[in-house]
């Protein structure tokens, strides 16, 4: 039996998953739109399905704890204090949790390149879609501007001159990985991802330790940072709402596990696991290293966050220890947390600008692959706005960080209501056609009723309420244009979209083929004809459902001959931990 890690070849055609062995169906109407299938020459290439489980698994938690937490943390006390900030994660989390379980029926059903960005074209508006998708890679480019930023704040620990060279190093290393192979990217982020989470059980150990007195004043610290003076709520109502923002930039990246979708081995039995197991871990992280962090480091303590620089809460709890060489030491696990960041980010941005490329969003060469499957003009398109982070030396690292930051957060929102758009329109259609919830390889029972609905309305407060502070007491310009300058900017795509596309058949998702135009044009509502959006009635459900190949069989019979044998102990504690 041949192992599945040794399947590097197995291609994954474009986001029409022309491929006969991963279509349930052909297209039953020429005059169905249809994607372009790539030349004969290969000129385009494919995507290769060659992300195990164990590396899907730790690039969302690699993608998720990185700048958000080891420094977003610090913003968030300094600004919001220690109770908005455990209230404000803690309301972010399980926002996120749930968006999660509605993404993880999608893309377990439908595992295609492009993610919640071509479900929201499908099964919402393509012209929602296309200012979405433009909108959610601007967010993967600027935050791989912002994990370039983020590594000059941690180098200022250091006092190294001229860090923005480090951050040249660092860009030029991350597009060299993202070159090569989706599997090296994969490899590098399974590590770093695991240093991470040794770094963060470690340190709710020494965050424990430090709380209780062992620290180098040998006192007991206990609760006595949330009684100080202006604690445990600073900055009143604005404060609170604030750390939103700082929330959403910190939980950011879990969803883009849904873009891995794509490029995953067996997503029907993959998909599930990594969505049900991923964030319960996340959350775990988050929470208790938010308490920690609050419960142990001052909202006053010096430089936790100004114009200039940042301090991660994680290095001065590591300081607080009384060793200068354990500070160090987790000054430089950060900046491998900064450069695992960026590297998932410019994984993701790639892929989104190749999907919308191959939904003809974009310019045809960028669905240009290499050999080995990688969209190398989609990467060098990506990794050009990082430029973007050598602008701090004129403005300050942490100012221009802050700004990325909450570009970034509100990205991240837009990017979950898209979420709760799409799994709202995609199971009113489910129910429309009369297919029943068996069928569906993964569903979420416990929010089939009010899942949608709860992300999106919770989701529009957070982002309305969010730039509280840059109104009130004094209205600060560029803030307010920091926090909503994206929404705008996405009305302005959508209608020029709608406008120039909304009524061509050919930019529409695959549909039912119906007996006639006319019985067409009757069934649409006045949502459909008015506002893009898709008819739920004849959606097509069927087109790119996934159908298991040969090798996702053999990868099934090898776990099940694991947890049979005589060390089926130690498998089970493997696929639980890996």
């Amino acid at each position: 039996m041949s192992s599945p890690e040794s399947d590097e070849s197995t291609p994954l055609l474009r986001s029409d998953m022309s491929s006969p062995a991963l279509v349930s169906q052909p297209d039953a109407s020429p005059a169905v739109f249809s994607l372009p299938v790539p030349p004969a020459d290969l000129k385009y290439g494919a995507l290769h399905r060659a992300l195990s489980t164990r590396q899907v698994q730790m690039i969302a938690i690699a993608g998720t704890i990185g700048t958000g937490l080891f420094l977003g943390t610090g913003r968030s006390l300094a600004q919001g204090g220690p109770a908005s900030m455990l209230i404000c994660y803690s309301i972010v989390g399980f926002v996120v949790y749930v968006t999660l379980l509605l993404l993880g029926e999608m893309a377990t059903q439908y595992p295609v390149a492009g993610s919640f960005n071509a479900y929201a074209t499908r099964f919402f508006s393509p012209s929602y879609g296309f200012a979405l998708s433009w909108n959610y890679w601007f967010n993967d480019a600027v935050s791989l501007a912002s994990d370039l930023t983020a590594a000059q704040l941690v180098l200022d620990y250091w006092n190294v001159s001229h860090p923005w060279i480090i951050s040249l190093v660092l860009w030029v290393f991350l597009v060299g990985v993202n070159s090569i192979h989706v599997r090296a990217y994969g490899e590098i982020e399974y590590w770093l991802a695991s240093l991470k989470i040794a770094t963060i059980v470690v340190f709710v150990f020494i965050g424990i330790l430090v709380n209780v007195g062992v620290n180098r004043e040998h006192r007991y610290i206990g609760g006595e940072n949330w009684r100080i003076a202006g604690a445990p709520f600073v900055g009143g109502f604005g404060g609170f709402a604030h750390v939103f923002v700082t929330a959403s930039f910190a939980y950011g990246g879990t969803e883009s596990l849904g873009i891995t979708a794509g490029e995953t081995r067996n997503p029907t039995k993959n998909m599930p696991k990594v969505v049900k197991a991923v964030f319960w871990r996340i959350l775990l992280f988050y929470i208790l290293t938010v308490l920690l962090i609050g419960l142990n480091v001052p909202y006053t303590y010096p430089n936790l966050s100004n114009k200039t620089t940042a301090t991660s809460p994680f290095t001065i709890v590591f300081a607080a220890v009384g060793s200068n060489v354990a500070g160090s030491f987790m000054n430089a696990v950060i900046l491998t947390s900064v450069v695992s960041a960026g590297n998932h980010a410019l994984f993701a941005g790639t892929r989104v600008l190749y999907g919308l490329a191959c939904a003809s969003q974009a310019p045809e060469f960028l669905m240009r692959t290499t050999p080995a499957g990688v969209p190398l003009f989609a990467l060098f398109g990506t990794a050009s706005i990082s430029a973007l982070c050598f602008g701090s030396s004129f403005i300050g690292n942490g100012q221009l960080w802050s700004w990325l930051q909450n570009l970034v957060g509100v990205s991240n929102q837009i990017a979950w209501l898209s979420i709760g758009l799409a799994s709202w329109r995609f199971r009113k259609a489910w129910r429309r056609q009369g297919r029943s919830l068996s069928e569906m390889k993964f569903h979420s029972k416990w929010t089939w009723g009010w899942g949608p609905p709860f992300v999106i309305i919770t989701v529009i407060a957070l982002i309305l309420i969010q730039g509280w502070d840059s109104l009130f007491p004094v209205f600060s310009p560029v803030d307010f244009v920091s926090y909503y300058i994206e929404l705008p900017v996405m009305l302005v795509m959508y209608i020029a979209w709608a406008a120039t596309h909304g009524r061509d058949e050919k930019t529409q998702p695959t549909a039912l083929p119906l007996p006639s135009s006319e019985l067409s044009a009757g069934k649409k509502g006045v949502l459909s004809r008015w506002l893009d959006t898709v008819d739920t009635d004849t959606v097509d459900l069927r087109k790119d459902e996934y159908e298991e190949l040969s090798t996702d069989l053999e990868e099934d019979l090898e776990r099940e001959e694991h947890l049979k044998g005589r060390v089926r102990w130690a498998w089970k504690l493997y696929y639980l931990i890996a």
